[in-house]
């Protein structure tokens, strides 16, 4: 089985941004990473007063952390409740990808073995992962702080939740959940361009000041989370923010947003909001662009 270890990022580390293979034995050691206290959630969450809900997350939870101390992704054994909701999301969401989703993203969830009857294991993925882009996953047990997640980018890796969310509120999840992750984030990784992008946002978190990182910041939101991409003459979404969202995605091709060229200026200094429906997304007109827009932006950094 696959083992990925972790890392504290450093200041002004001196790296590269064209070392897209990264290797095992490249890794930094996992430690110190700071969370949110994951055995609280918010009032707003659907799961907040459910007592078998929240013991359930915080059993999920522990084997994430497991991770942390061992190296090694623990397959969790969902329970059919667990897997009902994930039907219940994966059907009705695919019926809008169809529509609305980029072709690579529709291809990417068939390639990673994706489907609508049961949740997905992040060993499984991350095996096919290595193998297409060379990026893993990590499994964690909470919210990280935003340099430290972005900062794992550098090397290649995502952390990823595995609990699920509430099955009172299948369309909703005010926190990062399983379906979020597989459905929404995970297939983008296959494809090239948007792995090395990921990469670079990863560099930039490690070296970056207050105020870049909250550039980049808003450059991962409009982008990973919210973006869209002009394909063959219309306009697809490619961000997991859409992907994994009912609302969301349905709404993004309405007279209710504003879908504006991608330009990194007026994007890292757009303020968003996270609790609201986006009211302006930005269109890339390919994932190599975003890369290379990405690169040169990164590299004045260091300059």
């Amino acid at each position: 089985m696959q083992t990925i270890t972790a890392f504290t990022p450093q200041p002004k580390p001196v790296f590269s941004v064209q070392n897209y293979e990264i290797k095992d034995e490249d890794l930094p050691e996992f430690r110190d990473m700071k969370f949110e206290n994951i055995n609280q959630l918010h009032l707003d969450h659907p799961g907040a007063s459910d007592e078998q809900y929240r013991t359930r997350r915080d059993y999920i939870a522990r084997l994430a952390k497991k991770f942390r101390e061992t190296g090694v992704i623990t397959n969790v054994e969902y329970t059919e409740e667990e897997q009902e909701i994930w039907r219940i999301v994966a059907n009705r969401l695919e019926e809008i990808q169809a529509k609305k989703a980029s072709k690579f993203y529709l291809q990417a969830k068939k390639d990673l073995g994706i489907s609508n009857e049961r949740i997905p294991q992040l060993t499984e993925m991350n095996k096919r992962l290595k193998q297409l882009s060379n990026f893993r996953l990590a499994p964690i047990e909470g919210l990280v702080e935003t340099r430290a997640f972005l900062s794992w980018l550098s090397w290649r890796t995502m952390l990823s939740t595995q609990y699920i969310r509430h099955s009172s509120r299948p369309e909703y999840t005010p926190e990062p959940d399983i379906v979020h992750e597989s459905i929404g984030h995970i297939p983008m990784f296959t494809n090239r361009n948007f792995a090395d992008f990921s990469q670079f946002i990863g560099h930039g978190a490690r070296i970056a000041s207050e105020e870049q990182l909250e550039e980049l910041g808003r450059l991962y939101w409009f982008t990973v989370e919210f973006g869209l991409i002009e394909e063959d003459g219309d306009v697809k979404a490619y961000g997991a923010g859409l992907l994994s969202s009912f609302g969301e995605l349905e709404n993004a091709f309405t007279d209710n947003v504003e879908r504006r060229p991608f330009d990194l200026e007026q994007v890292i200094n757009t303020p968003y909001n996270y609790s609201d429906m986006q009211p302006i997304l930005y269109v890339i007109p390919s994932y190599e662009y975003l890369k290379e827009t990405t690169r040169k932006y990164i590299e004045s950094f260091t300059k």
